[in-house]
């Protein structure tokens, strides 16, 4: 019986796979382990050469100075001059009050200094006729004296009788009172001239006093911005009843910007006053830099003068790393050339190799002049003085 040919099984075997290269195998771990000990070695010179000199944080932002602008009196608004995000020059006026109330007590003091002027001079006039005065009361009293005597020689022989001798006698006391009083007359008046002048007076200068107070009054019916910035918080409207002290607005001077860097207390140790700093900004990104310098360092961490600060004596306490807020100078060049705003977010890099200058902990010296100031103000004095000295010379004068 013969078997079919369909029912011829062909089998066919399926080779096993190649056993991977010992050889190459050990290259590519070879390979790999060379990149990561190069990469290691390339971090390690990298770090000890830069990095393990910066200190770097990204917990930083632009601060200034926010100018706060009020009122010394009372008043009612009728102008403002500047709104919000516009620039303003120093002195230049931003509120203006109604003048009527204060200008009607600077003319009743100006009348009253003028008034006063004139009374003293009438002292001063005065000393010269009561001398004039002692000078015929003296002539008055050496003529009774005169007569007295004459009557006491004749009261001998009958010519005079001793009534007559008592009127000589009564008429002397008379004219010697009569000297007594304008000599007390002159001394009273000369009590309140001398050692002084006219403008020199004590009621002048009373009167003046009251000039410079109701001046000063009115010219602070028009406030001048304190420096040049840009407005802020506008608060002040038209016509409103504002109090001396009120807050109107406030006046942000972008060019003195600074940085407010907060470093961990552990990167404290190696910082100085002096020390270089590199910064961003994120409104400009990495490609403009900002160059600065350490300042200084606030006298507390940020949690200590929080609002509501961590009551770690409670019972509940985990150690939170504390950050220190650090100031960082900005280059005014580099900030006029890309402004910024206050509150921006910065990034902040201290070259932390230069160990020449005192440690941001260190106690600081005293400052011996004013951090900042303004002379808006004292143009108001001055004029005050000016329209003082204008009264005085022009009553001394008149006739």
């Amino acid at each position: 019986m013969s078997t079919p040919a369909n029912n011829t099984t062909n089998t066919t075997s399926t080779p096993a796979p190649a056993a991977p290269d010992p050889g190459k195998r050990r290259g590519a771990l070879l390979i790999v382990t060379s990149i990561l000990v190069i990469a290691a070695i390339a971090y390690g010179i990298w770090w000890y050469m830069f990095a393990r000199n910066i200190e770097h944080t990204e917990d930083a932002y632009a601060a200034g100075n926010v100018v706060q602008v009020t009122p010394q009196i009372a008043g009612t608004v009728l102008a403002i001059n500047a709104d919000d995000t516009e620039l303003v020059q120093a002195g230049k006026p931003l509120v203006d009050f109604d003048k009527s109330d204060a200008k009607v007590a600077l003319d009743q003091a100006e009348a009253q200094l003028a008034q006063t002027v004139r009374e003293v001079k009438v002292l001063f006039a005065n000393n010269g006729s009561l001398q004039a005065n002692i000078d015929v009361r003296s002539s008055d009293v050496e003529r009774a004296k005169a007569d007295l005597a004459r009557r006491q020689q004749l009261l001998s022989t009958g010519a005079v009788s001793t009534e007559e001798l008592e009127h000589a006698k009564n008429s002397l006391k008379t004219a010697e009172a009569a000297l007594l009083a304008a000599k007390e007359q002159l001394a009273s008046n000369r009590a309140l001239t001398e050692n002084t002048n006219v403008s020199q007076h004590p009621n002048v200068l009373r009167a003046a006093s009251k000039v410079r107070e109701t001046m000063l009054a009115y010219s602070r019916t028009s406030i001048p911005a304190p420096l040049t910035g840009y407005v802020a918080k506008r608060a002040v409207q038209i016509g409103q009843r504002v109090a001396p002290g009120a807050p109107l607005l406030s006046i942000v001077p972008l060019n003195s910007l600074w940085v407010d860097a907060n470093f961990k207390e552990v990167q404290l140790a190696h910082m100085r006053i002096g020390q270089d700093v590199i910064l961003h900004s994120d409104v400009y990104g990495s490609n403009v830099e900002y160059h600065g310098k350490v300042l200084g360092m606030s006298a507390g961490t940020g949690s200590a003068f929080a609002l509501l600060p961590a009551q770690n004596a409670s019972g509940n306490w985990i150690k939170v790393v504390q950050r220190v807020p650090v100031r960082i100078s900005l280059d005014p060049k580099e900030l006029k050339a890309h402004p910024l705003r206050i509150g921006v977010s910065m990034q902040a890099e201290v070259n932390i190799s230069q160990q020449q200058g005192a440690p941001v902990t260190a106690n600081q010296p005293a400052r011996t002049s004013p951090a900042y100031q303004t002379s808006v103000f004292e143009q108001h004095g001055k004029d005050a003085e000016q329209r003082i000295a204008e009264i005085i010379n022009a009553n001394i004068k008149a006739k």
